[in-house]
């Protein structure tokens, strides 16, 4: 099979390309732009196009298929091509459906948990030995490309996105899918660039459940709401399957799970992602995983990357970053951490970095949602704003917004950190929370003999 990429260099495009070589496929692709980690990942793969640019002459008859990515645009001169020699062209979400037609589809959607949920099954099916196809959108430990595709195994696990599929087709990636087990993790208005509403947003999932496949079975957060409206009775020709937490404690710092007569210690905390750990445990039942096998594999776990994340720790501080950024996570991620460190003083540092969190009008949505941090900082770029083609925001509206007089905003990222080092390290998280880099702030703080903190920059 001969597969040409247009916009090789995304995220999730160049896990693909690489999956596909690995399959044996003759890959090809163009960029206009191509950044680091794809840009590496790509050339040690010789995937890397010789020059940067839309050309044409690369989409030849002898194609077997083009995958557009959604970084091209409707008039990308080498999809025109494409379309005038009558190419089969897919999405990429498309593609990954064709390639697993003929396995038993797990898709894993919801607007927060998706990744970990995720990265927590395939965790345990590799412990217990079980062979499975995968698509997760963010890197994991211990998986060198997040797409794999083979001939051989019997599953394919999507993690499913609620985003637009490509330039040319506006439906939400995780429509595509059609899988034969689904969970929804729980639903909080997000992407309002593409959904305006939270009616249109909701709509999404309903549909999505309508996708599944008859004879199948729908998974759910029973703590969710809106899930509790819609699931329940949502089909009389699939099984419906609710999950809540776990039981557990917490015991100097370490979160163990308990079930049974026994305890199990986790490197993972918070009840959001014990929610997570249920929901994979639902998941992993279907695949006949006992909760023996289960509760002794998710032991190991120590979660997705920047998803609670350990940057550092020593005996007086810890630093931990999240992709925490619509506010229902913002909470959740704070809670999480004063839940575990209950003793401690919690720096809770959101950057606002989507369409979303930089829009005025939405963020009196985020009323509440760091109240229960010691300390609240909120970091946006303006240039960011600017990008997005958005309204000025001003620190009076963020403030507003959050409905925290005491909340303190900075558009500079250095005196950010600046600020941040004026704090007393000794007995003090400092949390991160962005779906960004707050433009490449050096997290590293470190401490001191003294307990107070410095910068290795």
């Amino acid at each position: 099979m001969n597969i040409h990429f247009i916009a090789i260099g995304g995220s999730a495009m160049h896990n693909l390309a690489i999956a596909l070589q690995q399959k044996g496929y003759t890959v090809t692709g163009s960029d206009d732009e191509i950044f680091e980690p794809s840009k590496s990942r790509l050339a040690a793969y010789r995937l890397l196009p010789p020059e940067e640019g839309w050309i044409p002459e690369r989409i030849t008859a002898k194609l077997d298929a083009v995958i557009l990515g959604m970084h091209a645009k409707e008039d990308n001169p080498e999809l025109i091509r494409a379309r005038q020699l009558g190419l089969k062209i897919f999405s990429y979400p498309e593609y990954l459906y064709e390639q697993s037609k003929d396995k038993l589809r797990i898709v894993i959607g919801g607007s927060h948990g998706k990744t970990t949920i995720t990265a927590m099954i395939l965790h345990v099916l590799d412990k217990a030995g079980i062979d499975c196809d995968y698509m997760v959108g963010a890197q994991l430990e211990g998986f060198d490309v997040m797409v794999r595709l083979t001939e051989e195994s019997p599953y394919m696990i999507f993690e499913g996105d609620e985003y637009l599929t490509s330039p040319i087709d506006k439906r939400p990636k995780f429509h595509l899918y059609k899988p034969h087990i689904a969970l929804l993790s729980g639903i909080a208005w997000d992407h309002i660039n593409v959904f305006p509403t939270f009616e249109n947003y909701l709509e999404q999932f309903i549909q999505f459940i309508r996708l599944i496949e008859p004879g199948g079975t729908l998974i759910f957060c029973c703590e969710d709401p809106e899930l509790s409206k819609i699931c329940p009775e949502s089909r009389n020709d699939i099984e419906i399957i609710p999950y809540g937490p776990p039981d557990y404690n917490i015991k100097q710092g370490i979160t163990w799970l308990e079930f049974g007569k026994k305890n199990y210690p986790l490197q993972i905390f918070g009840h959001h992602n014990l929610l997570n750990l249920n929901g994979a445990r639902s998941v992993c039942k279907l695949l006949n995983i006992s909760d023996v096998t289960f509760n002794e594999a998710i032991s190991s776990f120590k979660g997705a990357s920047k998803r609670l994340e350990l940057i550092a720790n020593n005996d007086m501080w810890a630093i931990y970053k999240d992709f925490a950024h619509a506010p229902s996570k913002v909470k959740a991620t704070i809670q999480a951490v004063k839940e575990q460190y209950p003793d401690r003083k919690i720096i809770a540092c959101l950057e606002l970095h989507t369409y979303s969190s930089l829009s005025e009008g939405f963020l009196h949505h985020y009323g509440g949602a760091m109240d229960e941090a010691d300390c609240a900082f909120v970091y946006f770029n303006p240039h960011a704003v600017q990008l997005k083609r958005l309204p000025e925001i001003l620190p009076g509206q963020i403030k507003s917004g959050f409905k925290r007089p005491d909340l303190e905003t900075f558009n500079d990222s250095k005196k950010l950190q600046e600020r941040l080092l004026e704090e007393p390290g000794k007995n003090s998280i400092f949390l991160f929370m962005s779906s960004g880099d707050f433009d490449g702030m050096d997290l590293s703080i470190h401490s001191s003999k003294s307990g107070t903190l410095h910068s290795n920059l």
